[in-house]
Formats: structure tokens, C-alpha cells, sequence
């Protein structure tokens, strides 16, 4: 193990990670600062960037496993997939957060700006949510529904004044997954029916049941999965076959031109088509449900046309479905506009699944619905064992407090609108930047090969790029059916100053690829 030299400011550091399966990385220093020093071996220099944004907090020091001692149990004691889903070649051996940074364990700083894939919702070790859960852990870790106990009442109380009538019955999980599972199971047993729609490039959980209701290769396995799940086709206006100049909610719009009249979006009504067709080829004359989330997580930040969401709805329920939007990534202010997604659609679903950001990445997860559909689901005995468990509870009730009273959701109406533009700017620039979309903090930029084609990146160019800009210090998450989208999803507390840094990590990522080229 390599002796670790100074730490003091402004000088260069040995990394205990700099060996990996014995190869040697050492030709790449950095600052603490989260610059890097001259050596390195992409074409940037610490000069090409700005300062990164300052930062008071101080990290303790790492006296754990060194990197190759992780690694060893990882490839051989952990399981399989968790090698598989390792991102970068050199990977990032993560020991401490803060906020919207996160420390590895040679002390250098990272501008996380994916939150642990969009779950870290006010920020990594908030000092509130911390103090709330100190508190709670010190006066009660765990009892069952069986008994009646203040925190799971304070936290449903306030959740349920979050959301419109009639969505006032909560049901309490650990998981996003867990959420869609049962989700599933109400509109069933509610609707008497069992067909089920999806969009194509979705992703819903990775249960037996809920991998029926995710469309993407990757998600998959030979295996029957998913009964009665259907898919239709993403109303995508960037890469699917319809698309426009003004179609979707957001700041920035594609680049493709059409000729609808402002009060009209052709591209909306051939996707509804194309759900009308499902309608009439794939399914029963009635179905149970419609998943959807109001902006696609997994599948790249995906928009729909303005309308779909809710012409969909009526569709839905005419032919006896219920409509569930999925908030899994969507919810808790991320969109800026509106606390749930679905709200920026002018519809209110029957149902809505929730977790990720939920409680800042403590594992739980929500389902709320209409008395009516709990009705119909308390005809036998559902009970489990974690949900609402009493500190999963005080977290998740310190987040809607801290939410309100940090402004997290202007935070992301502000910042995410500022980056959304700007990368609009850079698209402009770049042949390789195809679409750039979103809302609030919800933000994918997806790469092609070129704009006329409108082919995805491919994969290790994705991979050069995505590295480089982990190298500069900036930590961003990718998506899409073919990983061609990369997914900006920060904890909702960065700054203008922070999109400033990202952006020139990014710009120089840009430009760094062309100069390989």
C-alpha cells in the first residue's frame, strides 16, 4: 500500500485507490479541492476548470479497508451484480457526504450530482433529517402496526396534506419495488380485472411482479415474469417517430420542427393512437391499471407530450383501468413546478407510488390511494413488518419539513432551470449533444452520433465521456434503453455555483472527446 503523502492544501496526493486488480493509476493525482493536478490522462489541466465550489465541511479521516481489500470482497463475497453495476473503470471508493458532496476515501471531494440515482432528496447527512433520526433511534428503533405509535400518525398526516383529494389513505413499504408490487395488486383486486399497460423504456422495480411492469432489455431475465403487463409506445418527441418544437413541459424543447398550430400537438395524438391500438389488438375490452411516471427516471429523463398524460387517463378509465403515476423519482419538489410530477400534467391519479427521495435515502417507499380502492383491498389481511417503521418515519417526516423550510422545491425550479438552458447552449454547440430536457432538477442529456440520424452514442464513448467527467470531480448517473442519456438528478440543495463548476466539467468533458477524435 502506497505511503500517503501530505494532505495539506494545495498539494498533490498519493491514492491508497490509485492500484486497482494491479494496475497502477498513480499517474493521476488530485487536490483536495476536488481539481486535478497536471498529470493526468485526459487533456485537461486543473487551470482549464474553476475553483470548485467551496466547501466548509471537513470529512473525517479514513482509517478503513484500502481499495484492493474492498474490491477482493466485492468480486468474491458480495453478489455478482454488485461488480456489474460498479460504475467507471476506475471506480470511486465512497466514505463520507455532505449535503451535495460526497468524499472518497483519499480524501478527495465529488460534486454529486446523481444522489444516489435521484434517492437523496435535501441532501447527503442532512443535519436536520440526522438530528430527527439521532432522536428517534434513541427512543424507539422498531415496533409493528399492531400497536399504535405516534411517529407512522405524525408522518401520514403530513403526507396525506401533500396530496389532492381523493387521495388521502397511505400504505407504508421499503422500496420503491415494494410499492409497485402492491400497488399492482389494489388495482386488481379493485378493478376485478388484470391487464395492466406500461410505456415502453420504462422501469418500475425489479420484483418478480414489478419487472413485468419495466420495459428494458437490461432489467430482463429468461424467465416468466409479469403476467397481464403490457407495454405501449413511449410518447418520446426527442428519438420516437413523432416530435415537435413545442410539445413538451420544459424550458428546452427539441430541435425537430413541426407545424402544429400553440393549442395543438399532432405527435400527442399519434401516441395516443398508438394506445388506442393496444387497446384494440393487446388487451381485454377492461383492464386493471396504467402505470406511468410523470417523467421517465431509468429511460432518460423522458417527457411526453403535454396532454398524453391526461387524454391517457380518460382512455384508462373508460375501460374500467385505474391510472397509478409512479413519484418514485418525480416526487418531493424535484420537478420544481410542483411537488408531484403528475400535477404538471393536470391530472390526478388514482393511485401514486413514492420512495427514493422519500426519506433521503433511508429504505422506504409509500403507496396513497382513494378510500374506495383501500376498501376494496381491506377485504383480507395485508401486513408488513417494516413499513412504517418508527425512525423510517421521524426521517421521512424531518424530509417534508426540511423540503418546506430549506425551499428545496424553488431550489429546483431555479438551479434546474439555469442548467437546463445552458446545456440547451451547449447543445447547440456540439454535434454530439442531441437532446437536452426536463424539469427542476430532473434533467437528461442524451448523446447521438450525429443530430441528423439521431442514433445513440455508443457505449464506450458514453464511457470515456462519463469517466472523464468523475475524473474533474463532478459525479452524474446514465440511462436510457440504450444508455445513451446522461441522468443529472442532484440532491436539491446544490447552487448556481455548483451548475456553474458542473457545466465547465461538462463543457471540457465535450471538448475533451472531440480532441480524441
Amino acid at each position: 500500500m502506497l505511503k500517503v503523502l501530505s494532505r495539506m492544501h494545495g498539494s498533490c496526493v498519493a491514492s491508497r485507490s490509485n492500484f486497482w486488480n494491479g494496475i497502477d493509476f498513480t499517474a493521476r493525482f488530485h487536490r483536495p479541492s476536488g481539481a486535478l493536478c497536471q498529470k493526468s490522462a485526459v487533456k485537461h489541466t486543473a487551470s482549464d476548470l474553476p475553483q470548485m465550489p467551496h466547501c466548509n465541511f471537513r470529512p473525517d479521516p479514513y482509517q478503513g479497508m484500502t481499495a484492493n481489500q474492498m474490491l477482493y470482497i466485492r468480486q468474491h463475497n458480495c453478489n455478482p451484480m454488485t461488480m456489474k453495476v460498479t460504475s467507471y473503470k476506475r471506480p470511486v471508493f465512497i466514505q463520507q457526504g455532505h449535503m451535495q458532496w460526497l468524499w472518497d476515501v483519499d480524501g478527495k471531494r465529488y460534486l454529486d450530482l446523481f444522489a444516489g440515482v435521484a434517492t437523496v432528496s435535501v441532501g447527503h447527512c442532512h443535519p436536520k433529517v440526522t438530528a430527527a433520526a439521532e432522536k428517534q433511534l434513541r427512543q424507539l428503533w422498531h415496533t409493528t402496526n399492531i400497536y399504535i405509535y405516534p411517529t407512522i400518525h405524525e408522518y401520514v398526516k403530513k403526507l396525506v396534506a401533500l396530496l389532492p383529494e381523493p387521495l388521502k389513505v397511505v400504505y407504508l413499504t421499503n422500496s420503491g419495488s415494494e410499492a409497485n408490487d402492491l400497488a399492482m395488486l389494489m388495482a386488481r383486486l379493485h378493478t376485478g380485472n388484470f391487464d395492466i399497460i406500461t410505456f415502453r423504456g420504462s422501469y418500475h422495480g425489479g420484483s418478480p411482479q414489478t419487472m413485468g411492469l419495466t420495459s428494458n432489455m437490461a432489467y430482463k431475465y429468461p424467465v416468466a415474469s409479469g403476467l397481464g403487463c403490457h407495454n405501449t409506445m413511449c410518447p418520446d418527441v426527442f428519438r420516437g417517430p413523432w416530435g415537435g418544437d413545442h410539445c413538451r413541459d420544459s424550458p428546452v424543447q427539441t430541435y425537430r420542427q413541426c407545424s402544429c398550430p400553440a393549442d395543438r400537438c399532432q405527435a400527442n395524438d399519434m401516441y395516443i393512437n398508438q394506445l388506442k391500438e393496444v387497446f384494440a389488438t393487446t388487451v381485454p375490452s377492461r383492464i386493471a391499471a396504467f402505470f406511468g411516471e410523470p417523467i421517465q427516471g431509468v429511460g432518460g429523463a423522458v417527457q411526453y407530450p403535454k396532454d398524453y398524460l391526461k387524454e391517457a387517463y380518460e382512455l384508462v378509465r373508460e375501460r374500467g383501468g385505474v391510472c397509478i403515476a409512479d413519484e418514485v423519482q418525480t416526487g418531493f419538489g424535484r420537478t420544481g413546478s410542483h411537488y408531484w410530477g403528475f400535477q404538471g400534467h393536470d391530472v390526478i391519479p388514482d393511485m401514486v407510488t413514492m420512495a427514493k427521495g422519500i426519506a433521503n435515502g433511508f429504505p422506504m417507499g409509500a403507496v396513497v390511494t382513494t378510500p374506495e380502492i383501500a376498501s376494496s383491498f381491506g377485504k383480507g389481511v395485508h401486513f408488513n413488518t417494516f413499513g412504517g417503521n418508527p425512525v423510517a418515519c421521524a426521517i421521512g417526516s424531518s424530509v417534508l419539513d426540511t423540503i418546506e423550510e430549506d425551499g428545496t422545491q424553488e431550489i429546483s425550479a431555479k438551479v434546474g432551470t439555469y442548467l437546463l438552458e445552458e446545456l440547451a447552449k451547449m447543445r447547440g454547440k456540439y454535434e454530439i449533444i442531441g437532446d437536452v430536457r426536463g424539469k427542476g432538477l430532473m434533467i437528461g442529456v442524451e448523446m447521438v452520433k450525429d443530430k441528423a440520424s439521431r442514433d445513440p452514442l455508443p457505449p464506450a464513448d458514453m464511457a470515456e465521456i462519463f469517466e472523464d467527467v468523475k475524473d474533474m470531480g463532478v459525479l452524474i448517473g446514465k440511462g436510457g434503453v440504450y444508455g445513451q442519456t446522461f441522468r443529472i438528478k442532484p440532491p436539491m440543495c446544490i447552487t448556481k455555483e455548483d451548475a456553474d463548476y458542473f457545466l465547465a466539467v461538462f463543457n471540457q468533458a465535450m471538448i475533451n472527446y472531440t480532441e480524441r477524435r
